[in-house]
């Protein structure tokens, strides 16, 4: 694997840096806490990195408090940093900060290495808490845009798309096909890196909890979803026929319109219009014409339901006004 430094790596050794250059020049004791703060509250995401700013300096402060009353009636001793922690422990996960309970660790260790609670010694672990978490949230104030990512995966996975409905529509026409699917695996793949890259976009947002991009994926899920179900009845039709032909030619227009532009009215009419023409022709003359018939119409049913995901999906957009 290629030594490569990130984006996040880039930000987290600068951040870090800066809260000790900060915690240093302030004089502050154990400064270095300033670095390990500004370290874990990086997070890949600026709601994430809120939350985690959040968690620690919820949990450092219930730390303190804590020890400073333990120490304060006890003395310090070994086992009364046992106490501090078994109170401080159960109280953080009562108040659902147990994220931060590694970080306030090293406050209440400060506090035990101190062997006195000051208001100096306070301050100094306030602030050290407000550089951390401060340069921390700076840092991830700027996120690299997914825009160019999604484009990425939304232009890969029209194009899977339309593939996979050339080679169902070769195989309807022809009863067989050299086709090795792997496009199969890989829309697979696309489409769960496109749901991820999608929710990190809205993660990065404070007032966004949708988005189009993420609606646009899911919706190719289900249709892809249904175009596996089809495939078993596509390949179990061997034997060349008028409305195989018809149907073929049907998935080829349908494959080669894949968009984000909502054609589903006019798809819709026209498997309509298809549908009405084989119930016109005259009735299967063997049990194998007979039961491709069958297929033919699941396979068609299954097309009106996919042109239906999207047109629910254009109908929610619309609603949201995404």
């Amino acid at each position: 694997m290629p030594f490569r430094i990130g984006y996040r790596t880039l930000k987290t050794a600068i951040g870090v840096g800066v809260a000790v250059a900060i915690a240093q020049m302030l004089n502050l004791d154990f400064y270095g806490s300033a670095a390990i703060l500004a370290l874990l509250c990086i997070s890949t995401t600026k709601r994430d990195s809120v939350k985690a700013s959040w968690y620690r300096i919820a949990a450092c402060l219930i730390g303190l408090v804590v020890s400073s009353i333990v120490f304060s009636l006890i003395g310090y001793a070994p086992w009364a940093l046992a106490v501090v922690l078994l109170l401080f422990i159960p109280i953080a996960v009562m108040w659902k900060v147990e994220e931060g309970i590694v970080t306030s660790a090293v406050i209440i260790l400060h506090m035990y290495t101190a062997q006195e609670v000051t208001l100096s010694l306070i301050i100094n672990e306030l602030l050290l808490i407000m550089i951390g978490v401060g340069v921390a949230l700076i840092m991830n104030a700027y996120m690299p845009s997914s825009e160019r990512k999604l484009r990425h995966y939304h232009k890969e996975i029209e194009a899977h798309f339309k593939k996979i409905f050339f080679e169902l529509a070769v195989y309807l026409r022809y009863g067989e096909s050299d086709w090795d699917g792997k496009e199969i695996y890989e829309t697979d793949e696309l489409l769960k890196a496109g749901q991820n890259e999608a929710l990190v976009n809205i993660h990065n947002h404070f007032l966004r909890y949708e988005d189009r991009y993420y609606y646009y994926f899911k919706m190719r899920e289900k249709q892809f979803e249904l175009l596996e179900r089809l495939m078993p009845y596509i390949s179990s039709i061997d034997q060349t026929y008028e409305q195989n032909v018809v149907l073929a030619g049907f998935l080829e227009e349908l494959g080669a319109a894949i968009s984000p532009a909502n054609q589903v009215p006019y798809f819709l009419e026209k498997l309509e219009d298809i549908k009405k023409g084989f119930q016109k022709t005259n009735l299967p003359k063997t049990r194998e014409e007979f039961e491709i018939r069958a297929s033919l119409f699941y396979i068609m049913n299954e097309l009106s339901e996919y042109l239906h995901i999207k047109d629910r999906l254009w109908n929610e957009l619309d609603k949201k006004k995404l």
